[in-house]
């Protein structure tokens, strides 16, 4: 995203989406305490990114790795 006057307020659409598809149901049903969303600067391109940050249990981690590991974006 790049530099925007409430970036949480255009981050919100994309977060709320994500929410609302299979891997991130998924994720909510399956995490050990509720996700939670942060941003980062990265520097490389003077853009803010954001990310959602859950903790699973190892056996819903292998799961989610192998099911949905290749279609999360990076």
């Amino acid at each position: 995203m790049g530099d925007v006057d409430d970036p949480e307020l255009y981050a919100a659409q994309p977060l709320w989406e994500w929410q609302q598809s299979e891997i991130g149901q998924w994720v909510m049903a399956n995490a050990v305490e509720t996700p939670q969303w942060g941003r980062c600067n990265d520097y490389h391109t003077y853009q803010l990114k954001f990310r959602v940050t859950a903790r699973l249990q190892e056996q819903d981690a292998t799961f989610f790795k192998l099911k949905y590991d290749n279609s999360v974006k990076k």
